[in-house]
């Protein structure tokens, strides 16, 4: 029978795993479901938009939870995400427009900033660096469960129930979680005088961020490259970037210490982690457009199509995991699982129209295999590095970095697979067929909804003079075809964004992997902030230092 410390880990271990499974679920339905969305609500345009403001929220707020966990423990910030996660759940299902649903999504993402990043420090917390790769690999499993019920479960609520129902779901999950967390997880020590929030810190960093994706998104289709509203943004950014790192090379307790890049490992982990995420979102979320606009199958059967992917991630994330842990070769594991992700989605640039669910499938299981392995790879890596006082900071930035490359990669492909559409429509617009509508008319059809809603299709056919319904299916065949060149360049240029991880992975470097919460090898690492400079002058520094405020209590720590 299990001793009281171990079932209280346990009992822990569930609570993060239901907080993880409320963010994880949430955008594997979403995804699904976002094709019947737009063609419900309109704003095509905007489709990339609906990802963007969640993850850029989430992005931004993931170093500031990160950092008020280590000074104020875990619980407080993981129960606050959780309860704003769900504000923005029921906000966003009852959306009326596509501007207000990008609106609530951005809300979605204040909370759920604080729940992956809290969850990984606490599994920081609670299992030394030998350890964390079995736990996290187990954890992956969490990704895995709403990866293979998501997109099954959204493509089933789009189709007989309703798309707003996707968003209401995340609510008695969320409820759970909060249960089995308020009763399990404990508060976390104290100590918490003298320290400080970098208020004016976070502040430049939202400043810099969201201009910056504001510009990635909208350019090169609302407004050209080099426009001044554009190069406008990106200054902006720019300024606010360079204030940022002066603020936080002089403040007391920055959200992101500068001198955790003088780590060789951190600073390897967190540019590769960047594109790899760059590469990973700004293509799959792409996957159920091309199923359903494309091929042509309903939300349901996306989502079945889907599931063979998520399932293969689930397999080749717990074997990482356990490599990792067995071995302790993180550096040989990320190229190989690198190599694969970029060979699988070489396979989805091939996709046209003549491609089939079944050659979908077997090409997404491949890309599968490759993401999986990376997921938990980073984290191990970089907590490996570090003494466990810095234990939120150093996750939470791999978070941000893994975010930021996403948001980024879904702004750009966003972008770049909108105006690309819009010109091969215009390109390859029969003659016959422009010639019959008007130039109004022309700007109606031209839009994928017709791929998506029978409904736009029946009112896009009435348009058509009588006697010329064969142009119709004319255009069904332009816009499929240009939709599926849009979506392979979007899925090449992940290739070479993929590819450029690998080679970033070259440069990083392995050290043993820790099998308990000291820190000898202090000394070697690097100081993990401009402050410690203790570390350079004593090795065993990191060992001899006081747990993090936010440390569990020793028995929860001591158990197995």
């Amino acid at each position: 029978m299990a001793n009281p410390s171990r079932r209280r880990l346990i009992a822990v271990m569930v609570g993060v795993g239901l907080g993880m499974l409320l963010a994880a679920l949430d955008q594997t339905i979403v995804s699904t479901a976002m094709p019947k969305v737009v063609a419900h609500l309109g704003g095509f345009e905007l489709y990339s938009w609906v990802f963007t403001a969640y993850m850029l929220t989430s992005t931004v707020t993931v170093p500031i939870y990160g950092k008020l966990s280590d000074l104020y423990g875990r619980k407080v910030f993981f129960m606050f995400g959780m309860v704003v996660f769900m504000v923005g759940s029921v906000l966003s299902g009852g959306a009326a427009t596509m501007t207000q649903l990008i609106i609530f999504r951005g809300i979605q993402g204040i909370g759920a900033g604080a729940l992956m990043p809290v969850a990984l420090a606490v599994i920081g917390d609670l299992f030394p660096p030998g350890q964390r790769g079995k736990v996290q690999g187990l954890m992956g499993t969490v990704f895995g469960i709403s990866s293979v019920v998501g997109p099954t479960l959204g493509g089933y609520i789009t189709d007989n129930l309703n798309w707003r129902w996707v968003f209401y779901v995340n609510i008695p999950v969320g409820i759970a979680a909060l249960v089995v967390v308020a009763f399990t997880m404990p508060r976390g020590s104290a100590g918490r005088q003298g320290r400080s929030i970098d208020y004016l810190g976070a502040a430049a960093l939202v400043a810099s961020m969201v201009p910056l994706l504001l510009g990635l998104s909208q350019a090169g289709g609302d407004h050209p490259w080099l426009s001044s509203y554009i190069l406008g943004l990106f200054a902006f950014s720019a300024v606010m970037l360079a204030l940022f790192v002066l603020i936080e090379s002089r403040v007391e307790e920055p959200i992101l210490p500068l001198g955790l890049f003088r780590n060789r490992i951190f600073s390897v982990s967190v540019v590769a982690v960047f594109f790899t995420a760059a590469g990973m979102f700004g293509t799959i979320m792409y996957i159920p457009l091309f199923v359903q606009g494309v091929i042509g199958t309903s939300a349901t059967s996306s989502g079945y199509i889907l599931t063979p992917m998520m399932m293969s991630m689930i397999g080749s994330s717990m074997i990482g995991g356990q490599l990792i842990s067995r071995w302790g070769r993180y550096r040989v594991i990320a190229l190989v699982g690198l190599g694969i992700m970029a060979l699988g989605m070489g396979l989805l640039a091939s996709m046209g129209t003549s491609t089939t669910g079944r050659t979908a499938v077997y090409y997404m299981v491949v890309t599968g295999l490759g993401l999986g392995v990376t997921m938990p790879l980073y984290v191990i890596a970089v907590q490996n590095a570090f003494d466990h006082s810095r234990m939120g900071v150093v996750t939470s930035a791999v978070a941000f970095f893994r975010n930021i490359g996403g948001t980024v990669g879904v702004a750009v492909m966003g972008s770049l697979m909108a105006s690309s559409f819009q010109n091969r429509v215009a390109d390859s617009m029969p003659q016959a067929l422009s010639n019959a509508l008007s130039p109004e008319a022309l700007a109606t059809v031209s839009n994928p909804q017709a791929l998506l809603n029978p409904e736009a299709q029946a009112a896009i056919a009435a348009q058509f003079p009588a006697g010329q319904e064969g142009l119709f299916a004319q255009l069904l065949d332009t816009l499929r075809t240009s939709l599926a060149g849009s979506i392979s360049l979007v899925f090449m240029i992940g290739v070479g964004v993929v590819v450029l991880a690998w080679l970033i992975n070259l440069f990083l470097e392995e050290i043993p992997l820790r099998k308990t919460h000291d820190f000898p090898g202090a000394a070697e690492a690097g100081p993990t902030s401009p402050d410690d400079t203790s570390q350079r002058a004593a090795p065993v520094a990191g060992a001899l230092a006081p747990q993090s405020p936010t440390a569990l209590e020793p028995a929860d720590q001591g158990a197995d």
